[in-house]
């Protein structure tokens, strides 16, 4: 554990691990550095891996002010974390909500991400109507975090379809993922709904188009939605391509880790090896 101020009064956790070429990892919404699990062992054999906690997640702060989350500010904390863990360029993976920030990382601050992989994720909602439905849903979400406490919504969370395909996952696995989740804070959690969830950031549709950098967008075979999502990136995203992971839902790095690894790894030395940067 790592805790770099990257402004004043304001730090975010990371964590190292493995080595070779270095590659960012960014979680999801209720995960944190702690939530990669066999996957990020794994990656650990081949690569430096340096996870950060999202504002609002694992050990980083959770300050009380909304602006702290807007995804601009968020992109520009974590270039900072990353320089201050000794990472100026490399490839950048992220999950769910970690993958909507590594995309906006990519568009808004250039030069910091050599590569992107994103799993089960999204560039942001693309008309006005829908980010404003997403918003209201997103802000009783939050409410419902703050009043009723941590353990109360990771019950709820756990129980939506979305991760229906986690049932079959031995008993450990979930309960390490439930750790996780459990170990947040109301605050964090529900500003990070407030200030970077899918209706609160900016739609970074129209940015793909110049997203001149090497990109896989992975999603479950079984999440549909985001299988169509990834095909749909990539036709706009000049260097991108798409795979679906077979047999897994949402969080396919959970599911089948192995599989998703292999995916990773293909990529960043068949398409981006040239630029990938390796730190001792």
């Amino acid at each position: 554990m790592t805790r770099f101020e990257v402004r004043p009064g304001f730090s975010l956790n990371v964590e190292l691990w493995g080595s070779g070429p270095t590659l960012v990892l960014l979680h999801g919404f209720t995960g944190s550095a702690a939530s990669w699990g066999r996957f990020g062992e794994l990656l650990g054999r081949s690569f430096r891996c340096v996870a950060i906690d999202i504002v609002g997640h694992g050990r980083s702060d959770a300050p009380a002010d909304v602006a702290d989350y807007r995804m601009e500010q968020v992109s520009a904390d974590l270039a900072a974390a990353a320089r201050h863990a000794g990472v100026a360029q490399a490839p950048w993976l992220g999950y769910s909500m970690g993958g909507r920030a590594a995309l906006a990382l990519a568009c808004l601050v250039p030069g910091v991400v050599s590569a992107l992989v994103t799993i089960g994720a999204s560039p942001g909602l693309e008309t006005e109507n829908e980010r404003a439905e997403r918003r209201r849903a997103d802000e009783e979400l939050a409410d419902r975090i703050e009043r009723h406490g941590i353990e109360a919504f990771v019950d709820y969370w756990e129980s939506l379809p979305l991760w229906a395909s986690q049932q079959s996952l031995p008993s450990d696995v979930r309960a390490a993922q439930r750790r996780v989740r459990l170990a947040n804070r109301p605050t964090g959690l529900a500003n990070s709904l407030r200030g970077m969830g899918a209706g609160a950031q900016p739609s970074f549709w129209e940015h793909l188009p110049s997203l001149d950098l090497p990109f896989l967008a992975l999603a479950g075979e079984l999440d549909r939605k985001y299988v169509e999502i990834a095909r749909r990136m990539v036709q706009l995203a000049p260097r991108g391509t798409a795979s679906a992971i077979p047999g897994v839902g949402h969080a396919a790095q959970l599911e089948a880790p192995g599989a998703v690894v292999d995916a990773v790894s293909r990529f960043l030395t068949d398409v981006a090896e040239p630029q990938l940067e390796a730190r001792p």
